[in-house]
């Protein structure tokens, strides 16, 4: 357990002194982000060229400072849609800076996502993680990360990341999500290498500070805050940031817990280019303009370190690099459009960055087929089972949610783990679920293999944003990232139902870009898909039904240490000639015996992204007649899909209408007698068959 040691007062500008800078650098900097806003506010815009566009103007010097303390190969940063002066920091390529705006092809996305929303792999030196639309998405990654950092160092053995950080920028705005103190929880009471660089202009669009956290200020709010060091400052005034922002960097570095600085910087310009800032009165304008940092950097440069001739110079060389830039932009073509939907999953290329095949990790070699041993086991214990080996096999792999350590989870499948392999492999976490997925965003894209846990299906709504951010991430970044993750997930009904633990809606999950989506109906398919996904290069939701996690019809024998099963391949349950049925989870229990005595084969499909359509329609081809059977809701539940298709692609094999038994379109209810009413029941399925069947 972290013990937290009592926290000095805010560090303020007077506790500082002057620190070494490379001053030429950062005033090249700062010209040249002021000459490509500039570009893309008088001609590119106009023109068309760029769609999107956000002004750095205010924040540019400070974040330029930021970006050339992070020194360390294995440090990290994550900003939001103001952070290109970062970029150039770091090293980021001005044709590519330049053409991501415009949306040419290569640069950050190829074209495929906002030229703000951007992202550096950097390999062998800092990365700038993938950012995200979102506000506030950005914090929970960047806590993962820096977990990461020490998981590598402290378990890993990897001792030359002992002093990497991991850094996070955000907008006074930022500082009221449900993101942001999710991750201040994490790093606070894991004392995590992480800083917190608030970027505070006063407006978050046209919505004031005071609005975002009282009295405007987060630093003042948050100087009693447990375990954080703060520092706030004017981010305009050359010296005295370059001294906070050092001074923040070194504490985090050596090792004396996360730190929260505050920078009051203008934002010169609107929101966006389409903002007039009519919201702000001409004398709050004249006075952002009076704070602009770059007169301030020249002033305090020209002609103490620098003579005039020589800011000509850095003026001139700023402009003839964005002119060159442009014209490198200019000449790259758009991207293919027959390509836009490559690299939604892993295609065979590596990504640069996130999960442990781009570091080097080997599958060991698997089975299809299975060699059972031992006794019947339960859904429960062969997931405990399945989870122990690949931890043993396996340093990357790292088990966590709320309850998972020495409880065990609320359904006990990871009872014993923490005992044996520790509190840093196998541990809880605070209660959001947006920190958990979030936290495991970020550990997975600095090569670890996470294994989060949200205990019901339900409580993964406050982390739809990370879901979808993460199934995104490989596409977005035209497979420059990606972020590798199973994310265990019980739910659906058990003895009783209710609103809140009874939900299934994987149908969500499938319509998230990047995830695939398993749904073991047997303790032998849990075993053969869950070491698939651990060993795997892409996003997994692994459903466990919670009415399978212990029934006698989901035991098997465990299948062998190196039993897989290739994600979009159906088992055939029953034969048959008459009636094809297409069901997974629980439903597979209850469609076997309504099938019984009757010439029906049942098709588990196992896998929902990818499904097995081929199984499927070729089973249609041999029975003429298809029935879907599902525990979700009707209207659009994943059956409206396969019926779809079979209606698209199987018409003419058809002599009976398709049909689906489904959940009516309630939430699941709580007394077992109304469940069983809304549920599918093995008399309702069996009539239903021999109602096709009969037609």
């Amino acid at each position: 357990m972290t013990v937290i040691q009592p926290k000095p007062a805010l560090t303020t500008p007077a506790d500082l002194g002057a620190v070494a800078c490379d001053w030429r650098r950062v005033a090249y900097l700062l010209l040249v982000s002021r000459q490509l806003d500039e570009l893309e506010e008088r001609t590119l815009v106009p023109e068309k060229k760029v769609l999107y566009q956000f002004s750095a103007r205010g924040h540019d010097m400070a974040q330029i400072l930021l970006g050339l303390q992070l020194d360390d190969s294995h440090d990290a940063a994550c900003g939001y849609y103001r952070s290109r002066p970062l970029l150039l920091a770091l090293g980021v390529d001005l044709a590519d800076a330049l053409g991501s705006s415009m949306a040419r092809a290569g640069g950050y996305s190829d074209g495929r996502d906002i030229g703000v929303v951007f992202n550096y792999p950097n390999p062998g030196g800092v990365a700038a993680l993938p950012m995200c639309g979102g506000v506030g998405a950005q914090y929970t990654p960047t806590a993962g990360w820096a977990q990461a950092i020490e998981y590598r160092v402290k378990v890993m053995g990897e001792h030359q990341r002992s002093r990497a950080i991991s850094v996070v920028l955000g907008g006074d705005g930022s500082v009221a999500t449900n993101g942001f103190w999710s991750a201040l929880t994490i790093a606070t009471t894991q004392q995590l290498p992480m800083l917190f660089y608030i970027e505070d202009n006063g407006f978050g669009i046209s919505t004031p500070s005071t609005l975002q956290t009282p009295g405007a200020d987060i630093a003042r709010n948050l100087a009693s805050f447990q375990g954080l060091h703060v520092i706030s400052g004017d981010g305009c005034d050359p010296q005295q940031s370059a001294a906070l922002i050092a001074d923040a960097v070194a504490h985090v570095r050596d090792r004396q817990g996360p730190c929260l600085l505050r920078l009051t910087v203008p934002r010169l310009q609107g929101h966006s280019f389409q903002d007039t800032q009519a919201y702000k009165s001409p004398e709050q304008v004249e006075e952002e303009w009076r704070r602009d940092p770059l007169p301030r950097l020249r002033d305090y440069l020209v002609p103490a370190q620098l003579s005039e001739s020589e800011w000509l110079d850095l003026e001139q060389q700023a402009a003839a690099a964005v002119r060159q830039a442009r014209e490198q932009a200019e000449a790259r073509p758009l991207s293919d459009p027959l390509r836009v939907a490559d690299n939604v999953f892993f295609e065979g290329s590596l990504q640069l960055r996130g999960g442990q095949w781009s570091e080097g990790y080997t599958a060991p070699t698997g089975s299809e087929q299975a060699r059972p041993e031992g006794p019947r086991l339960n859904m429960v214990a062969a997931i405990r089972r399945t989870l122990d080996h690949e931890l043993a096999s396996n340093p990357r792999v790292v088990v966590f949610g709320e309850d998972v350590g020495p409880k065990g989870g609320v359904h006990a499948v990871t009872l014993g783990l923490q005992d044996k392999y520790g509190s840093e492999r196998v541990f809880d976490t605070s209660l959001s679920e947006e920190g958990i997925i979030g936290r495991a965003v970020g550990m997975a894209l600095c090569g670890l293999m996470p294994v989060p846990e949200i205990q019901f299906r339900k409580y993964a709504d406050p982390a739809v944003e990370q879901i979808n951010d993460c199934g995104t991430m490989r596409w977005r970044t035209n497979n420059r990232f990606a972020a590798p993750m199973v994310v265990r997930i019980p739910g659906g009904f058990f003895k009783c139902g209710d609103p809140w633990h009874s939900q299934t809606n994987e149908v969500q999950f499938v319509h998230s870009p990047g995830w695939k989506v398993a749904v073991p109906s047997n303790a032998e398919d849990a075993v053969g898909l869950l070491r698939t996904a651990l060993r795997g290069n892409d996003p997994v939701i692994f459903f466990e039904h919670r009415a399978m996690l212990d029934a006698a019809s989901a035991r098997r024998s465990y299948p062998g240490d190196d039993y897989v099963l290739p994600f979009g391949k159906a088992r055939r349950v029953t034969e048959g000639n008459d009636l094809t049925v297409v069901t997974w989870g629980a439903m597979v229990e209850r469609c076997e015996q309504a099938a019984e005595g009757r010439s029906v084969e049942v098709l588990d499909l196992r896998t929902l992204m990818p499904w097995d359509r081929e199984a499927v329609l070729a089973s249609v081809a041999r029975t003429h007649r298809c029935l879907v059977v599902h525990e979700d809701l009707e209207t659009a539940g994943f059956g409206a899909e396969i019926l779809a298709v079979v209606a698209e692609q199987a018409f003419m094999e058809l002599d009976a209408p398709v049909a689906r038994l489904t959940m009516p379109d309630i939430p699941s209810p709580h007394h077992p007698l109304l469940m069983e009413h809304a549920l599918p029941s093995v008399e309702r399925i069996r009539a239903k068959i021999d109602e096709m069947v009969g037609f």
